[in-house]
């Protein structure tokens, strides 16, 4: 009955250690800007790499900083008006 009890307790501790840890972090990251960046003109460049030991690949993608240019890059090529309208 004991062993429960503390299996117990230590999982208590953990959640109360992990809930002031998430606390003190939003705390301190209130007000930020943590993510993103503003928009504007030009590209960022994002740079790629991946190697597994005997290979890799190395590439870079533009990513324009325009919302809007970035939300065409989703839109199909040969999208037509009734391609649009999917109640139908």
């Amino acid at each position: 009955m004991s062993s429960a009890l503390f299996i117990t307790a230590i999982c208590g501790a953990i959640i109360a250690l992990l809930l002031a840890r998430t606390l003190y972090v939003l705390r301190q990251e209130k007000g930020q800007k943590i993510r993103g960046s503003e928009p504007g003109t030009g590209h960022h460049t994002i740079y790629a790499e991946y190697y597994s030991g005997f290979s890799g690949h190395s590439t870079s993608y533009e990513i324009p900083r325009d919302p809007q240019a970035y939300a065409r890059l989703f839109v199909p090529a040969q999208s037509t008006p009734s391609d649009k309208d999917t109640d139908k």
